[in-house]
């Protein structure tokens, strides 16, 4: 049944995607995330105080819907008779749903944010759409949307789990779509890797920085959830469990639908520039037990920012691990992507040095260039604040990823097997931190895998490619006399 409605979300989703292409608002994958997700939250929204009605009535309450009057789904949106049904003489259509949507629907939601206390759902609603907008120009599209949505169901788990496979796919689609998408997109299957091995518990509090589409704190709901074991847990995890930060807009929403479809009813995402926080401000009140993330690199912060860090740096990854090692509390797990020249360059000896004597560095994962879409070739920091490092454990992922071959769990399954007892193999092993140079070089040196030197002169190089060079022609050459 579970494999059935996933090809039922699927197929809605791709014609959905087909829809917006031939709207002028719309021009690319961002935007048909951006749009339909708005269009997509109303309708879970809706099936979410469906669900609230009918466990009042089996406790002899009465439910007072959050979304009232005109601006209910099935009265905007998917209007029903006296039956039950759909009723398309009543629907909006054209300019005049635009005009809804704009003037009255997008305004009455809003207003959410002044009705509201800022940690309930109904206000988290509000920010969502005091920061989006309708870009979706005709009102013929739209109302083909709606009603390919409206086809969807999320009154069951399994229904609202289906669903969010799809929809990490579609986030995952962003990263084909460019730097802009790609910026804030994590392949799942090393982000589920990554929290199985950091390994948060009901109680922890979770801490993403550099949140994006909040990959990292759903994954590590998703994981967590599976061991609550009452309520109490639960609202545990709903309300006082995970933390995240975002500065840029589309990714900020995007955020907070994705945690609230998955489950996570009122996130705490704020949106906010992270690295405008002075380190010495933060408090042992906001440190958190564990932070997973995946922060921005290669920017650049104004010199005021930079004035923020203890170790001055141009480069926004190195700010953010700074960050990350103060918002540790003491005895607090990390584990955080990286590019791995991090572990040599010149202007992060600092910053190493830092890490290895304030934290326990205890594992690095290395990864091939072809995980990420921008072929950046990355590793995973794992460590623990609140006592020097004195053995590192390294694992080479050492496997060729394309677009077409992805990364998946089980590429990752010996990674994890090892890490428990940090044993060596033909793709792991430890060095003691006493042999690091002063530098503290920490670089990727497999000493299980001899690397073969070329030990050509370059007047032997030039030799041999202008002997292959000659080669080349004279197979031109005799393709050409046989035509």
């Amino acid at each position: 049944m579970a494999e059935i409605q996933n090809t039922s979300f699927e197929s809605t989703f791709n014609a959905i995607d087909n829809i917006l292409r031939h709207d002028d608002g719309c021009s690319t994958a961002l935007d048909y995330v951006e749009q339909s997700s708005w269009v997509l939250f109303l309708k879970y929204f809706d099936d979410l105080e469906k669900t609230r009605e009918q466990q009042a009535a089996l406790e002899d309450k009465t439910y007072e819907r959050v979304i009232q009057g005109e601006y209910q789904w099935h009265q905007w949106a998917m209007p029903l008779d006296m039956f039950g049904k759909y009723d398309s003489k009543r629907a909006l259509v054209g300019d005049d749903l635009i005009e809804f949507v704009n003037s009255k629907l997008f305004p009455y939601l809003k207003n959410f944010t002044q009705k509201y206390a800022p940690d309930t759902l109904e206000f988290k609603v509000g920010v969502i759409y005091t920061h989006i907008k309708n870009k979706i120009s005709s009102g013929y599209n739209l109302r083909d949307l709606v009603e390919r949505i409206d086809e969807l169901r999320f009154q069951t788990s399994d229904n609202r789990h289906e669903m969010t496979k799809i929809y990490e796919d579609r986030l995952g689609q962003m990263g084909n779509a460019g730097r802009n998408g790609g910026e804030y997109y994590t392949p799942r299957p090393l982000i589920r890797t990554i929290v199985k091995c950091v390994n948060p518990q009901i109680g922890e509090t979770v801490y993403d920085g550099a949140c994006g589409s909040a990959g990292f704190l759903c994954e590590a709901y998703n994981y967590m959830h599976d061991k609550a074991t009452n309520a109490s847990e639960e609202e545990t995890l709903q309300t006082k469990t995970f933390y995240g930060k975002e500065l840029k807009g589309l990714a900020y929403i995007i955020a907070m639908m994705n945690m609230i479809l998955h489950g996570v009813q009122s996130p705490n995402i704020i949106k906010t520039n992270t690295l405008m926080e002075n380190l010495s401000n933060i408090t042992p009140s906001e440190q958190k037990d564990v932070v997973l993330a995946n922060p921005p690199f290669g920017g650049s912060e104004r010199e005021e920012v930079q004035q923020n860090f203890p170790i001055k740096s141009g480069e926004t990854a190195y700010m953010f691990l700074q960050h990350f090692i103060r918002m540790l509390k003491p005895g607090g797990r990390a584990g955080i992507v990286i590019k791995n020249t991090f572990l040599s360059n010149g202007d992060a000896v600092l910053l190493r040095k830092k890490l290895v004597e304030e934290c326990n560095l205890h594992t690095i994962l290395d990864l091939p260039s072809g995980i990420f879409q921008a072929g950046v070739r990355t590793v995973i920091l794992f460590f623990t604040k609140g006592e020097p490092t004195d053995k590192i454990w390294y694992y080479q992922l050492d496997k060729h990823f394309t677009k077409t071959q992805a990364l998946t769990e089980a590429d990752l399954e010996d990674f994890l097997a090892l890490q428990k007892t940090k044993a060596d193999s033909e793709n792991s092993w430890s060095i003691n931190i006493s042999s690091v140079n002063e530098d503290y070089d920490l670089s990727v040196k497999n000493p299980h895998k001899v690397e073969v030197k070329d030990e050509r002169t370059t007047a032997e190089i030039a030799d041999e490619l202008k002997a292959l060079n000659n080669q080349s022609q004279q197979l031109l050459n005799d393709i050409i006399g046989l035509l």
